[in-house]
């Protein structure tokens, strides 16, 4: 079968470069499933890890990606949970089925610390797997394991309260986590405002739902235009992914006893910028999001079902493209996800 690796090519090489290769066909093992992919999507981890800059340090060859969607077709010895032909997601961590993360789910992040899903079949242990939701294509459930799960866990998880009618929910960017933080806090009746540099993706973000949206080109202390649409109270939660170079901003836009996600890392790993007293000043909650157990997943896809909630897709390239998708990413020009279907499928 086909797969793709991150590697080194020389041991002076600073990047890990992309190479597709040969390999036998992985064998389900007691507890196992194989699982034919036919879809996969791209996170900012992914070029994280393939620049060498993962906060993980892995620098050995590893399959990338987390995110990908597919189907059954053999079953290992004593599987109970499914049957040859489900459409399945793997999960983000391969054993964090329930209850508080713990350190040593590092151990299994696939396209991190143990192989990813951009092969054409993988073996997975049964209770890293969930039901792909009926509404969806391979290629919309692709994009679930970890963008979709991250803005679920810090909105519906995390918070002494689910988000709901009375909230209001500030989403920097309009990359994959933010535009599902977008979709589930409109199904779940929030008021929605959205930052991006880009006029032309506010308006599309718009056509989602969001209800104020913010240049950030045109508006440099789009904090203050925050509180100013919030009649000076602030948002209740904010979905943090810009890191140290937006954290500031994001402690003067959110309201006394609000929440911040704090879950990417786009403007780096540096310390943040700016002076933490605003938490205490304002009795914020401040949690890191890191993607969300197996169960969380599964009530994600109910609540997913339940709304009509559909990803959106901003390009799909093939399996033989798979470095062009992730140069797409790369660019930064994208609204929504990235996927990668492979050819056949």
């Amino acid at each position: 079968m086909k797969r793709y690796l991150l590697k080194k090519l020389t041991p002076e090489d600073a990047e890990l470069s992309l190479v597709q290769d040969e390999t036998p066909m992985p064998q389900p093992r007691a507890g196992e499933v194989l699982v034919k992919m036919h879809a996969c999507s791209l996170n900012y981890r992914d070029l994280l890890m393939k620049s060498g800059q993962s906060a993980s340090g892995e620098t050995r060859s590893v399959v990338p990606l987390s995110d990908g969607a597919g189907e059954i077709t053999a079953l290992g010895d004593a599987v109970s949970q499914w049957e040859v032909g489900d459409r399945v997601c793997p999960t983000f961590f391969c054993d964090w089925d329930s209850g508080p993360f713990d350190m040593q789910y590092h151990k299994a992040a696939r396209g991190g610390s143990c192989d990813g899903v951009l092969s054409e079949f993988i073996a997975a242990k049964e209770n890293s797997l969930v039901a792909i939701p009926d509404s969806l294509s391979y290629a919309e459930a692709a994009c679930l394991p970890c963008a979709a799960l991250t803005a679920w866990q810090g909105l519906m998880e995390r918070r002494r309260n689910p988000i709901g009618v009375g909230h209001t929910i500030l989403c920097l960017g309009t990359g994959g986590v933010s535009i599902f933080a977008l979709q589930i806090a409109k199904a779940a009746g929030a008021v929605v405002i959205m930052t991006s540099s880009s006029s032309e993706k506010l308006k599309k973000a718009r056509e989602l739902g969001a209800d104020e949206t913010i240049c950030y080109k045109e508006t440099p202390h789009w904090d203050r235009e925050v509180f100013s649409l919030t009649n000076g109270k602030g948002v209740d939660q904010v979905i943090e992914v810009g890191g140290p170079g937006t954290l500031g901003k994001s402690m003067n836009a959110v309201s006394a006893g609000g929440t911040i996600s704090l879950i990417g890392v786009l403007t780096g790993f540096d310390p943040p910028d700016t002076s933490l007293f605003p938490l205490i000043a304002r009795a914020v909650d401040l949690h890191g999001i890191y993607v969300g157990s197996r169960e969380m997943f599964q009530r994600m896809n109910q609540f997913f079902e339940q709304h009509r909630i559909r990803p959106v897709v901003d390009h799909t390239f093939s399996y033989d493209g798979a470095q062009e998708a992730f140069e797409f990413l790369q660019a930064g020009s994208h609204f929504g996800k990235v996927v990668i279907e492979m050819d056949g499928a």
